[in-house]
């Protein structure tokens, strides 16, 4: 019995030497993997990593990490014009992680994530100078805020027959993703008093497309919706660098 006892003891201790020595290198790894995409990505800011999944040390012989889980906070996305729009809370869930020793390269199998564009980032990349919709009335893009259902509402201010006190119209509008484009598109035209608007004129303002490009990693839009702080959209893709 006395026997038993000391080698389970001595199992004991071991185990908890492991779990140690494991979350030591995972800590470790997490910081390096941190520093690269600081690095590859220019962010501002070291991001959020955390590598999952037990026993580390075993993912890391094996040269393969089952999941790693980055977050980054303000990225400046790339718009297609030189200019930049920031992403909110951006979180990517990337498996199957292959790696070189030092992790200098990482290159994950898949990659899925979430994100929030604020209305206000939206609404500045997408406004336009007033542009004349009818006889006598101009119209610009004034807001964009959460429609409900996944629409954005969708403010226009319209200057009737060069009236001193602009009119402020609401519509409802559906989002999509085309290629790397967040598009909103006004389900039904206003009607502003007795004028009927031309449908193309104030489409050129109502309606907007976006380019959300050069996201982290080579992942891509996949869906887009209205929510409360701005508009969620959703990424993923095959082959995402993670560093290198």
């Amino acid at each position: 019995m006395r026997a038993l006892r000391t080698l389970l003891i001595v199992v004991v201790i071991l185990g908890g030497l492991f779990v140690a020595a494991d979350r030591l290198a995972v800590h470790f790894a997490e910081g390096e993997v941190a520093d690269r995409v600081r690095a590859g990505e220019d962010l501002a800011a070291k991001p959020d990593v955390s590598i999952e999944g037990f026993p580390f040390l075993t993912q890391l012989a094996g040269g393969k990490l089952d999941e790693v889980k980055v977050g980054i906070d303000g990225y400046q996305a790339a718009t297609g014009d030189g200019t930049t729009i920031r992403i909110d809370d951006l979180r990517a869930d990337m498996r199957g992680v292959e790696f070189s020793g030092d992790f200098g390269s990482a290159t994950a199998a898949t990659a899925t994530g979430t994100a929030t564009i604020p209305y206000g980032e939206l609404l500045k990349a997408a406004r336009a100078e007033p542009a004349q919709v009818g006889p006598g009335i101009t119209a610009r893009l004034a807001g964009l805020s959460d429609g409900g259902d996944g629409k954005m509402k969708v403010e226009l201010e319209v200057s009737l027959f060069g009236a001193e006190l602009p009119r402020r119209v609401s519509l409802l509008s559906s989002l999509a993703v085309r290629d790397d484009r967040v598009e909103v598109r006004a389900d039904v035209l206003p009607r502003i008093g007795d004028v009927d608007l031309v449908e193309s004129r104030i489409r050129a303002v109502s309606d907007f497309r976006q380019v959300i490009d050069r996201l982290p990693g080579g992942i891509r839009l996949d869906r887009v919706a209205a929510a409360p702080d701005g508009v969620e959209i959703t990424v993923k893709g095959s082959d995402v660098r993670l560093a290198g």
